[in-house]
């Protein structure tokens, strides 16, 4: 068994896991496997799982997948098979009944939320309000599994506020729907006390519910496995590197031009 970290732009994707007739980040991987021999008729190589499920949009720093593999698949051999957008980076051989989605103890979220007008110190006492061990269930769509243990902080970086949380495991939106009620008490939209509400016992639906943050500027930045050291493949690493810094670049490029485009229509 050998686990794998996977980074990846998650935008051209409808998320993490397998859909009909919709691009996902683990038909790309199985795809690269099955191109690579590993697979054989299999449609998944033995004792394969993966850290988690990421939304449509979200993208992943350290989504792992682990599975029976050869010897000779290193991070920088299944890249031969991947597009740019997707890149593993580090692997770590792990026991015999490793199983990536179970054994993880913990898992971190960052949000790149654009945020230059919010009050910071609304935002950190909302989040204040929301960590220790709470039930989320006016945060996900999920009927169970909703009282979770959360450790949650911000810092401020130029215009955006990067917010980071972090659990054991994470109900369905919990994330996403977290960064809109803090977006939300930070603008001033919504008092403190929203908070305590969104927490009680009474279901808020409809107008009184808290929406869900847009996917984009979400990462999977970690994921914890007790006892597990990955160790980073350095060509793979220089691969991921390069293959990132041109998607920044074009990013870049692309901020450019809409500011000349915003610019101009102020300026007709």
């Amino acid at each position: 068994m050998r686990a794998f970290r996977i980074a990846y732009d998650g935008r051209p994707y409808a998320g993490f896991q397998r859909q009909p007739d919709q691009p996902t980040v683990e038909d790309t991987l199985l795809d690269a496997l099955r191109t690579l021999g590993v697979l054989g008729d299999d449609d998944v190589p033995p004792g394969y799982a993966a850290a988690g499920r990421t939304d449509a949009g979200v993208s992943a720093l350290a989504q792992t997948v682990a599975f029976e593999a050869p010897d000779w698949l290193t991070p920088v051999a299944f890249n031969a098979d991947l597009p740019g957008h997707v890149r593993a980076w580090a692997s770590a051989d792990v026991p015999a009944d490793f199983h990536a989605t179970h054994d993880a103890a913990r898992r971190t979220y960052r949000y790149h939320l654009y945020a230059p007008a919010l009050d910071d110190g609304r935002v950190r006492a909302a989040l204040d309000r929301l960590a220790g061990e709470r039930d989320f269930h006016n945060l996900t769509t999920d009927d169970e599994g909703t009282v979770r243990r959360l450790d949650a902080d911000c810092v401020r970086d130029g215009d955006f506020l990067v917010v980071t949380l972090a659990a054991g495991g994470f109900a369905r939106h919990m994330v996403r729907r977290i960064v809109a009620l803090v977006r939300a008490v930070g603008s001033g939209a919504s008092d403190l006390d929203r908070v305590a509400r969104v927490l009680g016992p009474e279901p808020l639906d409809g107008p009184a519910g808290v929406p869900t943050a847009p996917a984009t500027p979400l990462v999977l930045a970690d994921v914890a496995y007790p006892g597990v050291t990955f160790a980073p493949d350095p060509d793979a690493v220089a691969s991921a590197r390069e293959a990132f810094t041109e998607r920044r670049i074009d990013g870049l490029v692309t901020a450019r031009v809409a500011r000349e485009l915003a610019d101009g229509v102020d300026g007709a």
